[in-house]
């Protein structure tokens, strides 16, 4: 299974502003703006790293989500959350022959946590030995960040300054999460359950 990001967020859409005020409330930071192509870099990696770990788009995006195999016929698990539509689902063979699957034949299932595809009629478009199926979608919770749920977009300032703060010791804290963007960020994440799931 794999995902790609298709649309990147543009910089316009980053809030880069308050993110210099949050900065400035905890450390005095002067806005010089000479900074700013550094701050956008930190401000990018939280991004990234809260939506890896919650498995939640903030801003919206499009996407490609590659598997080999449904789990089941019937539905499966999208792998991030919230989903708005599902713009086209295809399937290929061995040699590469796509076909671009009747969008009667599946339909998005709403969900804040598991969004999935489910046959519009009785199973999922077959995918045939040795191919695959690509679903382009969109997802994230809006256009702007004043659609982010408050206490990610928390999550988000309080990782990209710690980034901040430790600009010059690269290797201190390497993975590590401070709690208290983890207690943020704690009841956005996903349950793991066994084989077949919705994890």
């Amino acid at each position: 299974m794999m995902l790609i990001e298709q649309t990147t967020l543009p910089a316009a859409a980053l809030p880069l502003d308050r993110f210099k005020a949050h900065l400035r409330l905890g450390t005095g930071f002067s806005d010089g703006g000479a900074e700013d192509a550094l701050l956008e870099a930190f401000l990018r990696a939280a991004i990234a790293t809260i939506e890896e770990r919650t498995s939640k788009v903030l801003s919206a995006r499009s996407f490609t989500w590659g598997v080999h195999g449904w789990r089941d016929g019937e539905r499966e698990t999208l792998p991030v959350a919230p989903v708005s539509r599902i713009t086209e689902l295809r399937v290929h063979d061995r040699r590469g022959t796509v076909c671009v699957c009747d969008p009667g034949t599946y339909r998005l299932e709403r969900d804040g946590t598991y969004p999935r595809i489910v046959a519009g009629r009785t199973h999922l478009p077959t995918i045939p030995q040795g191919g695959g199926a690509e679903v382009d979608f969109e997802a994230g919770f809006g256009e702007d960040w004043d659609s982010v749920p408050p206490d990610l977009g928390q999550a988000v300032f309080l990782l990209a300054a710690h980034y901040h703060e430790n600009r010059h010791e690269a290797a201190s804290g390497a993975g590590h999460m401070p709690f208290g963007v983890a207690a943020l960020i704690g009841r956005w994440r996903r349950l793991r359950m066994t084989a077949g799931g919705a994890s």
